[in-house]
């Protein structure tokens, strides 16, 4: 069984900044790609940022100059430091990791919540 836990959403003033973090844990082999996605009420789910275990980045265009993705290898996780957050930015964030154990597959963590509002 493989578990993806985030922490760190909250209300922030916009402006503000916020930073997600995501662990994996569990039968884990190995952990290949790692994102951010997020879903606003009433809007599909989107990417917000990926990156690969070399370290490779995408990002959204909403997401570009204003977060950055990082991971540590050696601890399963991931994080997704948020800068400059205006109300736009407000929805369920997941952590998504594509994970080996006995076989690849797809995990998304339980969502945490960004509010950007004064």
């Amino acid at each position: 069984q493989v578990q993806l836990v985030e922490s760190g959403g909250g209300l922030v003033q916009p402006g503000g900044s916020l930073r997600l973090s995501c662990a994996a844990s569990g039968s884990i082999v190995s952990v290949q790609d790692m994102a951010w996605y997020r879903q606003a009420p009433g809007k599909q789910r989107e990417l917000v940022a990926r990156i690969s275990p070399g370290g490779t980045t995408n990002y959204a265009g909403s997401a570009k100059g204003r977060f950055t993705i990082s991971r540590d290898n050696a601890k399963n996780t991931v994080a997704l430091q948020m800068n400059s957050l205006n109300p736009e930015d407000t929805a369920l964030y997941y952590c998504y990791a594509n994970i080996r154990t006995s076989y690849t597959d797809g995990y998304w963590g339980q969502g945490t919540q960004v509010t950007v509002s004064a």
